[in-house]
């Protein structure tokens, strides 16, 4: 059997911590029915008998001590909750045992903020990493060794997964099922627990928060300046002489405070506008696509395809109020 080690941590996102226990064990149930033998022991393990989470409004109990597992085959990390300076230090013990696990054999998966406990390891290093995409800056502010997959549902590192926000929790935990049984078995699961099992993405949830929480000035004067102009066709020598710097070095600040090329800041305020007016208007594609500065539909579509995961029709069908 496959042994899983579901690690609950102390501040625990409660609706983090369970579905892992559930699926495996309803996998066992599939297997068995289909005249197979059990394939995974589940346990919940700890650093305390009962660990509580989300400010104490639950009580986990835990199987083992995290002192009396000597080995297992996989280790999940459910997201971590609230403050998350607070949530690593009170976890900080927990980091030679997954470490250790981790060198004798065993698999690490860390599920949305759990990504945060998993690079504090150092075993991400060097490594690719997903996370909810509301935490991506952050992540990468904290973690600069590690590379944050934007937008990802799964990233798979050999022995290591993690998985995207919230719900995404599930279509990581499917994959490894998937990788471990069957496919047959993962759709199954998929089906009974309503999961679109091949969803490879969180961007049609992202929202897209300018990164605004660096001290260069002149660069969110620029900031500010393409999200009030964003309709217009905006050039790197026009922002460069708006703020007096020179076209290089405003292009290497404008990079490193936001994270993203000066192209790259227009296209995605302008997506972020257009996602807003599909939302809340009647107006069709080609209305949208001029009303935030494109001319040119394929480029439109490609644009938004590629920040959003889905065709403009097919998120304004998604999340169109009307």
């Amino acid at each position: 059997m496959k042994k899983i080690s579901i690690y609950v941590p102390k501040s625990a996102v409660m609706e983090a911590v369970t579905p892992a226990y559930r699926l495996f064990n309803t996998a066992n149930r599939f297997l068995e029915a289909s005249g197979k033998e059990a394939f995974f022991d589940v346990e919940f393990v700890g650093l305390e008998r009962h660990i509580q989470a989300q400010d104490g409004e639950y009580t986990i109990a835990t199987s083992r001590l995290l002192s009396d597992v000597k080995r297992t085959d996989m280790v999940i990390i459910p997201a971590l909750y609230g403050d998350l300076d607070h949530a690593l230090q009170l976890n900080k013990d927990a980091i030679e045992w997954i470490v250790s696990m981790h060198e004798g054999g065993a698999e690490v998966a860390s599920l949305c903020l759990g990504a945060y406990l998993l690079a504090d390891t150092g075993l991400i290093d060097g490594k690719r990493c997903s996370t909810h995409w509301a935490y991506c800056d952050d992540f990468r502010k904290r973690f600069p060794n590690v590379e944050v997959v934007d937008g990802a549902i799964i990233t798979d590192e050999g022995r290591i997964y993690s998985s995207g926000g919230a719900n995404s929790i599930w279509n990581m935990l499917l994959y490894v099922l998937e990788k471990h049984t069957s496919r047959d078995i993962a759709i199954l699961a998929a089906k009974y627990f309503a999961i679109d099992i091949d969803r490879d993405n969180q961007n049609a949830f992202t929202i897209f928060r300018a990164q605004k929480d660096h001290r260069d000035n002149e660069i969110l004067r620029a900031q500010h300046f393409i999200e009030e102009n964003f309709i217009d066709r905006i050039t790197i020598d026009v922002l460069a002489d708006k703020v007096n710097v020179s076209r290089r070095s405003f292009e290497r600040r404008f990079k490193s405070a936001t994270n993203n090329t000066v192209s790259e800041y227009i296209q995605r305020v302008r997506i972020e506008s257009a996602k807003r007016t599909f939302e809340a208007s009647l107006k069709n594609v080609n209305e949208v696509m001029f009303d935030v500065g494109y001319t040119d539909t394929k480029s439109f579509r490609e644009v938004f395809k590629r920040i959003t995961g889905l065709t403009p029709v097919e998120y304004r069908n998604k999340y169109s109020k009307n």
